[in-house]
């Protein structure tokens, strides 16, 4: 069976890096990243994108940020929603780091990908998604974030059961990913699931892996 998925899964890959073709890797600060991920959750990435540009221009520097008004944080969040939630968990995180050191994420570049994901899990609101985009694209590794829209694509797909979490979607997954792939799988994936593979009216007809898709092999995308 796990041949079966990597083979499948090797086939989609192929197939959305001729649709999409294959994007173009960028890195950031591992914290500028961990707080541009944090806030990008349960929101869009035109809101979370405001809502930290808002944030860096009113408080330019991470300590600043961590000593800032619980209020006064809320206010420039608002754009990205959850401005309540997201303000304590930054401040939170920034705190914990201040704790043992310089307010800086960069000595996980030290540390193997299990014990940097592992360091990133114990922040307060880091689940997998979150550590692994730190990893992914502040540190590049070969690391496979899995957010809602990857998940849709994978269950659609039968890649992984519909019953089955994102939690455990992180930890089955990685194994049949070929290696090197994660970085344009993942952003191919996200774009798929965006453009064609809609959580409503997804666009089946116009989908380049309809093929290996078992929802639109149903007739209930018709």
């Amino acid at each position: 069976m796990s041949t079966k998925i990597r083979q499948k899964l090797g086939a989609i890959d192929r197939l959305l890096e001729e649709q999409y073709g294959r994007p173009r890797r960028k890195r950031g600060a591992p914290l500028d990243t961990l707080m541009e991920t944090v806030l990008s959750q349960n929101t869009s990435d035109v809101n979370s994108g405001r809502a930290y540009d808002a944030m860096r221009k009113v408080f330019p520097t991470w300590e600043e940020v961590m000593q800032a008004p619980r209020d006064a944080l809320e206010a420039v969040l608002k754009p990205g929603g959850l401005a309540h939630t997201k303000a304590a968990r930054i401040q939170t995180i920034l705190r914990a780091l201040a704790d043992r050191g310089p307010v800086s994420l960069d000595w996980i570049e030290d540390l193997s990908d299990e014990a940097a994901e592992e360091a990133l899990l114990a922040f307060d609101g880091v689940g997998f998604k979150t550590a692994r985009c730190v990893l992914l694209f502040a540190l590049g590794r070969d690391v496979f974030p899995i957010d809602t829209h990857i998940l849709r694509v994978l269950k659609r797909t039968g890649i992984v059961a519909a019953n089955v979490t994102a939690d455990q979607a992180h930890k089955a997954l990685p194994q049949h990913i070929a290696k090197g792939r994660c970085y344009v799988l993942h952003l191919n994936l996200i774009a798929h699931g965006r453009r064609v593979c809609r959580r409503r009216n997804p666009a089946c007809a116009a989908c380049v892996i309809r093929r290996c898709c078992r929802y639109a092999r149903s007739g209930r995308a018709a």
